[in-house]
């Protein structure tokens, strides 16, 4: 009888990932999933409510459904844009062109974008200051004095 916590070896000799840690991913997986519904159905309740309107129950789980799946192919999609990039981390590029087909939406990301730029540079001058002032000291303590 096989160990749940032993590894599996696949035919190479190689470990796979164990049952319990797939069990584990599963769950995880799952719970965020379900929280992601949640959130979702609560959100397509709210804003029927708000405009007056009486939405039936499996119509909601629809909805919920749709957007856990389009969650999804954009976190597929921005994994790729960034691998494409040659990055390992999503930019907000990848985010901005992954609206290519909603101007609307790809124009508001945009200008979102624009604005955290607009607050960036004094931060990237504060750096720059700070590493000129390294650099100056670096070469204080490497100078030799002439004698």
């Amino acid at each position: 009888m096989l160990n749940n916590n032993s590894p599996t070896i696949d035919i190479d000799g190689g470990e796979m990932a164990s049952e319990v840690d797939r069990d584990e991913e599963e769950a995880v997986t799952e719970l965020l999933r379900d929280r992601f519904r949640l959130c979702t159905i609560s959100i397509a309740q709210s804003q029927a409510k708000q405009c007056a309107m009486e939405v039936s129950q499996p119509i909601i789980t629809c909805i919920s459904d749709l957007a856990f799946k389009f969650a999804e192919q954009l976190a597929k999609d921005l994994e790729l844009f960034a691998q494409h990039a040659g990055r390992k981390s999503v930019n907000m590029e990848d985010v901005i062109v992954s609206a290519h087909r909603n101007d609307h939406l790809a124009a508001s990301l945009r200008s979102f974008s624009n604005d955290l730029k607009a607050k960036e540079p004094n931060l990237e001058r504060k750096r720059k200051k700070n590493s000129r002032r390294e650099d100056r000291v670096a070469r204080e303590l490497l100078r030799t004095p002439d004698t």
